[in-house]
């Protein structure tokens, strides 16, 4: 009788456990699929003209100290919360790629959007002891006593998706991300191919004080004065990189600009936003107002193959990989260039359904 019981507790034990088990295996699976998509189909790519191996910035000219990163330990800061789908697959990819290469220790934290926190945060991970920092800055600016302090440790740092307004091979090792200005550029191209070079265009500007919002406005505006004289921009107001804020400005400018006819937003989440708010003003996102937007997730890609976009420039936020790349080869003595350019692709009608997969 004993026995019995015994074993009927532990098959319900078993039974317990494989439940468990399968429930975390599919979270799991929802948020890969969520957040990075095919992650063989979206991997990062470095663009060419980067630099030759062997110059840029080294071992010695740096001041750091050789390291095997296994026996690391390393900082990642984070900038936003993780709402946005690009902060969520950058964060998971850099957690993915130390995991794979068995580092020692990683410290991961996220600022929230405010600048004394992501200062702080890195300050804390130098006392944690951290002996590399990967950072995706929150503003060009501002982050000095953060990289003063890693300076005084002569601890490397890798900075990602965002520039900073610095020195490279002396604040920071190199810059790892797109090429923001040609993002907008060819942004403007494939506006001007959904609206035939004519039209009224409201851009949904990004969050101000970093690169990024800058770059991409600027790529943007001279490509159209440069080709499309005929598309006239009306409005420039930030949504700050914020769905809701986007709503909110879209909602703004059908009031406002009621002539409106094109819509360039620079992140998918502003661009989400609008095509919210245009459905709500009973108008038909994608054909009565034209949308182009940059980033590449899945929600927006998504759009596009309902017809209710009109193209996406991608901006990949997979860095692990090229993250722990570079500092592999500046730990082993290469040079790394002031600047690693990664290569992004672009969504239109013509791809969007046979690319969804990649998105993320």
């Amino acid at each position: 009788m004993t026995t019995q019981r015994s074993r009927t507790l532990a098959a319900a034990c078993v039974l317990v456990v494989m439940a468990g088990l399968a429930t975390a295996g599919c979270s799991k699976q929802e948020t890969t699929d969520k957040a990075t998509g095919d992650t063989g189909a979206g991997a990062q790519t470095v663009a060419p003209t980067t630099g030759a191996a062997g110059t840029g910035c080294t071992l010695q000219s740096y001041g750091a100290t050789k390291l095997d990163l296994k026996n690391a330990v390393v900082g990642f800061s984070q900038s936003e919360k993780e709402a946005n789908p690009f902060r969520i697959a950058e964060t998971q990819s850099i957690k993915d790629e130390a995991a794979k290469l068995g580092v020692k220790k990683l410290l991961t934290t996220n600022a929230q959007s405010q600048l004394p926190k992501q200062i702080s945060d890195i300050q804390d991970m130098l006392s944690q002891g951290a002996q590399l920092l990967v950072v995706a800055p929150l503003n060009s600016d501002g982050l000095e006593p953060a990289l003063q302090a890693a300076a005084a440790k002569h601890v490397p740092v890798i900075t990602i998706d965002r520039k900073l307004n610095a020195t490279a091979c002396k604040d920071y090792v190199a810059f790892l991300g797109s090429n923001f200005v040609e993002q907008g550029k060819r942004a403007a191209d494939a506006m001007i191919k959904a609206t035939g070079g004519k039209g009224k265009v409201a851009i949904l500007l990004g969050a101000s004080g970093n690169n990024v919002t800058t770059d991409r406005t600027k790529g943007f505006v001279d490509q159209l004065k440069a080709q499309a004289p005929g598309l006239e921009i009306v409005a420039q107001q930030t949504g700050e990189f914020a769905r809701d804020k986007g709503q909110q400005v879209m909602e703004q400018l059908i009031q406002s600009k009621p002539d409106i006819t094109a819509v360039y937003a620079e992140n998918d989440e502003m661009g989400l936003g609008a095509v919210t708010a245009l459905k709500g003003a009973n108008k038909k996102p994608g054909k009565d107002i034209k949308i182009v937007s940059v980033d590449g997730t899945r929600n927006a890609v998504q759009a596009l193959v309902n017809g209710e976009y009109n193209a996406v420039i991608e901006s990949n936020p997979r860095f692990g990989p090229l993250a722990f790349a570079t500092a592999q080869k500046f730990f082993g003595g290469e040079g790394i260039p002031e600047n690693v350019i990664i290569s992004d692709r672009a969504y239109d009608d013509s791809n969007a359904k046979a690319s969804l997969g990649g998105a993320y």
